[in-house]
């Protein structure tokens, strides 16, 4: 059982990264940030990429748009993410995630995500006992995917959002806790063509995913409300096939919050809405181009295959120092069975004393048109 005053956890929750700026430059928080932390070992082995890589079962957080290019008919993806190990040992990210075909152009996703963050004492800032519980967060999302020509799909998703960091807690100032709720939608594309390179194969692909563009969320009962992290990712790939068994993949995404820059030393402005601030955050940064340049979070990694069956994979996420200072490498395997695949990630944290040291994800995915092969074979 941990003891932790109350305002703090919830910042705790918000700051994943740790957190070095100047006066100028604020970091960019939100509510739910949960929402934007990479599910799965495949995204998170190469430094966080997935808009543009090849798809599978994950792709619904990533590019749902990717479903179409899916090679089976159905499949399904579970991923494991002890978070913050280096500071509590009962936190935890959970993601569960499938598709599956309708008929030649169409395909539906779904996914479920759950934010456990163990059991927490809740106290003022006095000190005094406020109450006991175990907050937690979850999401859960469909998504649409439509084949618009040979090479181009595009996806709509729709998902349900829900937070309980604490309930009927009385907060000095803000009035009684209680659980938020939101909505969000995401649009993406996808697009992806086969490469002749001398006598050699490839693939270069491009995607776009705008997600979490919904509803403000709410703690109190006083009604102040918070941004979701409204976020737009964009990216390419590129796979290179060196021979019959062997395939490079190179990736590289770029990711940006689509909410309001907040100004050192005043109060968020929380009235702009929704709509206004997805627009205006490419330019509302009080110290100007240079600002939102700092804003962008580049990942890029790689991946080798040998014969579909073994991965290795690399990559590095880079956010600047006045914005999170979330710098690390990140490092992976995979193997592919016929009717199943195991996958795992490790994170290095270049940044000193990073909460994200070590970080591990662990997920196991299943083929079952693999299986239904199979069972005819048999």
């Amino acid at each position: 059982m941990k003891k932790i005053n109350f305002l703090i956890a919830v910042l705790a929750l918000i700051l994943v990264g740790k957190s070095s700026y100047s006066q100028q430059e604020v970091p960019i928080t939100t509510a739910v940030p949960v929402l934007t932390i990479a599910p799965d070992s495949r995204s998170g082995g190469m430094g966080d990429v997935g808009v543009a890589i090849s798809p599978d079962a994950n792709s619904q957080f990533w590019n749902p748009a990717k479903y179409s290019f899916c090679k089976e008919d159905f499949g399904l993806s579970i991923s494991h993410t002890p978070w913050l190990k280096q500071l509590i040992n009962d936190m935890s990210i959970s993601y569960l995630s499938g598709y599956k075909h309708l008929g030649t152009r169409q395909s539906f996703g779904v996914s479920l995500r759950y934010f456990s963050l163990g059991s927490i004492t809740y106290t003022s800032p006095l000190g005094t006992f406020l109450g006991e519980g175990k907050p937690h967060e979850y999401s859960i999302d469909g998504s649409y995917s439509l084949l618009l020509s040979p090479n181009m799909s595009g996806s709509v998703a729709l998902r349900f959002i829900y937070s309980n960091l604490s309930t009927n807690i009385a907060v000095q100032g803000a009035g009684v806790s209680k659980p938020g709720i939101a909505f969000a939608g995401d649009l993406a594309f996808f697009y992806t063509k086969d490469l002749d390179i001398s006598d050699k194969t490839g693939n270069l692909s491009f995607g776009v995913n705008i997600s979490n563009l919904g509803t403000k969320i709410s703690y109190t009962d006083q009604g102040k409300e918070d941004f979701i992290p409204a976020n737009i990712r964009l990216g390419g790939a590129f796979t290179y096939d060196l021979d019959p068994y062997n395939k490079l993949l190179f990736a590289l995404d770029l990711n940006k919050l689509l909410v309001p820059t907040p100004i050192y030393g005043q109060q968020p402005n929380d009235s702009i809405s929704v709509a206004t601030a997805m627009f205006t955050s490419f330019y509302d940064a009080p110290y100007g181009f240079s600002e939102e340049l700092h804003e962008l979070m580049i990942s890029v990694g790689a991946e080798y295959w040998y014969n579909s069956k073994f991965a290795l994979r690399a990559g590095y996420f880079h956010e600047n120092q006045n914005k999170g200072n979330r710098k690390y490498f990140t490092t992976g395997i995979g193997l592919k069975f016929n009717v199943f695949s195991l996958d795992f990630s490790y994170l290095i944290s270049l940044s000193q004393q990073n909460p994200l040291e070590g970080t591990m994800r662990f997920t196991l995915g299943f083929n079952f048109g693999a299986m239904k092969d199979t069972e005819k074979k048999l």
